[in-house]
């Protein structure tokens, strides 16, 4: 007999993690069948996509009002196919403000929920807490210090470990190119500006101006962008060309080349001026320093910054429970700022050292590799509630 599942990843991140997990789950019941909300990677893994990811995910309270009608639909189709599809299992990875919204439906239907990969809401808004707890069957966390929290308050869960350790294995075998500043070699720079639009829109311009300034510095000096999977390379490009002919722009000055996937900056550079978010675990578990970066509109910040309750909003700097990498947010994350913190850091190779092997150590606070085999187990071992099909 076929089952059915649904699952929901509304971020580029959550829909890679996603994928795996649709394959570990069908390597154990090859009829399985799913649907639901994402991206390319759920899309090549099989899933029947009711409404892309893209015209969901957006970071800021602001700015969240322009994605409205890709969100309402969103939500009206994953409500309709939990109504008229009963599937056996609701399946969500992160995005809260959505998920937790087709949650309650899910719990009105009788149908069980898998939350894979926890909203941050020991950060900010922890009085969530206990609607997860009404409306989640189990809870599969990804950083060490979450599954205290949820056992704090009786919530079932099991630490999977992080899923960017899957197939770390096969990574480790070969040897990590990220390069030591030493000797006349070129210091190779890599840019990071998000996964989303909106978050290249803002921080990309600030970057390249950083990396202008920085050239002017010295000379022996490269960049490489990354282009996220989620976002049109049409994007970079037009925004990389406005810079070409600002006033302030030097770009003829310096070397630009683009990437697509993470993968390769941490491969071939000496530190990275990266978004805040999971590809700041990419390049701790890679071993490459970082200096971290965020922006978001002014109320955004002003509401998030009453509301957070941590010491820091990059994931390297919580999990080590310390400042381990510099963040530079919001007005603080300017183009002499974000300058000034790479040189120097670059200035002083040895400080820049002692941060990549302190970073490597990241990895083993991360848990084991296997996150996606695990889930799976969970997941095809919830029981089904009763309900009318």
């Amino acid at each position: 007999m076929t089952k059915h599942i649904m699952i929901i990843a509304g971020e580029a991140s959550g829909d890679l993690h996603g994928a795996k997990l649709v394959n570990a789950m069908r390597k154990r019941n090859p009829k399985l069948s799913f649907c639901g909300i994402g991206g390319n990677a759920l899309r090549d893994a099989g899933v029947e996509i009711l409404a892309d990811a893209s015209m969901l995910s957006v970071v800021g309270i602001t700015e969240v009002f322009s994605k409205l009608p890709g969100i309402f639909q969103g939500m009206s189709a994953a409500k309709n196919t939990l109504r008229n599809l009963r599937p056996d299992l609701l399946i969500l990875i992160d995005f809260p403000e959505f998920n937790l919204h087709i949650a309650a439906t899910a719990k009105r239907l009788g149908i069980p929920v898998l939350y894979y990969i926890s909203p941050q809401i020991w950060a900010w808004r922890s009085g969530r807490v206990k609607k997860i707890g009404k409306l989640v069957s189990h809870i599969a966390v990804i950083l060490p210090f979450e599954e205290t929290f949820y056992r704090k308050h009786k919530i079932p869960v099991t630490f999977v470990g992080h899923p960017l350790l899957d197939g770390e294995k096969e990574k480790s075998k070969r040897q990590i190119a990220n390069r030591p500043i030493s000797g006349n070699c070129t210091i190779n720079i890599g840019l990071l500006p998000g996964s989303r639009d909106g978050e290249v829109s803002r921080h990309l311009p600030v970057m390249l101006e950083a990396a202008n300034i920085l050239s002017r510095q010295r000379k022996d000096i490269s960049f490489t962008l990354s282009l996220a999977p989620s976002v049109e390379k049409k994007l970079v490009e037009d925004i990389i060309s406005r810079y070409k002919y600002s006033a302030s722009a030097m770009l003829e000055m310096f070397r630009l080349s683009i990437v697509s996937g993470a993968e390769k900056v941490f491969e071939t550079c000496s530190l990275v001026i990266a978004a805040s978010g999971t590809v700041t675990l990419q390049a701790a578990i890679a071993g490459v320093p970082m200096v971290i970066m965020y922006k978001v509109s002014p109320i955004s910040y002003l509401i998030g910054r009453a509301m957070i309750k941590v010491d820091h909003i990059c994931l390297v700097n919580l999990i080590a429970g310390k400042s381990l990498v510099p963040e530079l947010i919001q007005d603080d994350a300017s183009p002499e700022n974000i300058a000034a913190t790479v040189l120097n850091m670059i200035n002083h190779p040895s400080s820049l050292e002692g941060m990549r092997k302190e970073l490597l150590g990241i990895r083993n606070l991360l848990g084991s590799s296997g996150a996606s085999e695990k889930v799976a187990e969970i997941a095809l071992n919830i029981e089904p509630r009763k309900h009318e099909r």
